[in-house]
């Protein structure tokens, strides 16, 4: 009997292999020719825009009534279809399209949808989307530079069904996952923008904090990164032991990696030894503004790639002031290089920012590490949350 591990009980039935061209009534790609207009009033979705939570219409394109009718004459998308990325770097990502309206696909996009009766279009996306359906896809691509898959190899994938009643049972139970993963998704999201929007006002001190007794902070004073901070200071002898951090270790704030590594085996970059309240500055690149402020013990070495930072201020003070629009906006104008712009540690001390007093700093730094916190805690439980997705999956599907 094939069935899978995790059932609702009120079902017992086998579950039967079948095609993807078997289960779809529609299943088509989008227009292999580019368009010649790139205004007018119909959207034009790429694969940039498909995202495996939904569709992402933050860089969305348009075209003419002209071009749009031609191409949507061969490939006519309606709400609720299966919209799956089959060329390029994000092959593979797929969801529902939720657009009431006409709009034209490129080609890096297939349209599926299920066969009305028998097969439901959200059950084929969670297969898709699991394990199971992207190490299918991932096995099937071509290319190297560009990687793809083509519409026959895509019609040949072959999975386990139920019957529709029991697919849609799963996919109400799925959908109610997803929707969790959305709204925490949002709270992250708005988190974000409202310590981004608090950032702002109170580096341009439009947002004041006072003492404790209830009286007024003294006046910032501008001055120099140097001035406040000592830039690469200088290291001693690096242990023969050490953690190294280098510039894929890091994400928004967040150490990744730690590769803990030999001396005798390390990178000629490995020389920056860290001590607590060290902030590390993204010299390549930094726009992506992966820094860090390390407060961990143990013996850690980080790349001659970032700018360690050590001052005898408020030290999380300084690092979300090196986050601050104004001084990062500074910081990509002295960058040389178009690829890869990066500055180097001499002008990067030279950038001033403003600076209030000891006791200011920190209720600032308090403030937004709190902030960070709650921030932290909804992306812990987003994480959480999707692996418990995938491990239903994996019990869900055959």
């Amino acid at each position: 009997m094939v069935a899978p591990k995790l059932r609702f009980k009120e079902f017992d039935g086998d579950w039967s292999r079948y095609k993807i061209a078997e289960v779809t009534e529609y299943l088509v790609d989008g227009t292999h020719f580019s368009p010649k207009t790139t205004e007018g009033e119909f959207k034009y979705i790429t694969s940039k825009n498909i995202r495996n939570d939904g569709l992402d219409l933050t860089n969305i394109s348009y075209i003419s009534k002209d071009e749009h009718e031609k191409i949507y004459k061969r490939c006519k998308v309606q709400l609720g279809d299966i919209l799956l990325t089959k060329d390029g770097a994000n092959t593979g990502n797929c969801c529902l399209n939720t657009l009431d309206e006409e709009f034209s696909l490129l080609s890096s996009v297939a349209v599926l949808r299920g066969k009305k009766d028998s097969f439901n279009n959200n059950f084929i996306l969670q297969i898709l989307q699991s394990d199971l359906g992207q190490d299918t896809i991932i096995s099937s691509m071509s290319g190297q530079a560009i990687t793809r898959i083509t519409l026959a190899k895509l019609k040949d994938y072959s999975f386990f069904f139920p019957e529709l009643t029991e697919q849609t049972q799963i996919t109400s139970f799925l959908s109610a996952v997803d929707e969790k993963i959305s709204q925490l998704t949002q709270k992250h999201a708005l988190l974000s923008q409202y310590k981004q929007g608090m950032m702002q006002k109170l580096f341009s001190q439009q947002i004041r904090f006072k003492a404790d007794d209830g009286s007024e902070f003294g006046e910032w004073e501008e001055k120099e990164l140097k001035e406040v901070a000592e830039i690469n200071p200088k290291a001693k002898k690096l242990p023969a032991n050490f953690i190294y951090i280098d510039l894929e270790s890091v994400e928004k704030g967040q150490l990744l990696l730690q590769k803990n590594i030999e001396l005798q085996d390390a990178p000629s970059r490995a020389q920056r030894l860290l001590a607590k309240g060290d902030v590390l500055f993204q010299m390549v690149r930094p726009y992506q503004q992966n820094n860090y402020y390390f407060n961990l013990s143990g013996e850690y070495v980080a790349s001659t790639g970032y700018a360690q930072i050590r001052t005898k201020l408020d030290s999380k003070f300084i690092y979300y002031a090196l986050h601050e629009k104004t001084f990062l906006d500074e910081v990509m104008n002295r960058c040389t290089g178009t690829s890869y712009p990066a500055i180097n540690s001499s002008d990067l001390s030279s950038i001033e920012i403003f600076v209030p007093c000891l006791e200011e700093q920190t209720k600032i730094a308090n403030f937004l590490s709190a902030i960070d916190q709650k921030i932290e805690v909804v992306a812990q439980q987003i994480e959480q949350a999707k692996t418990w997705k995938k491990g239903l999956l994996q019990q869900m599907f055959v």
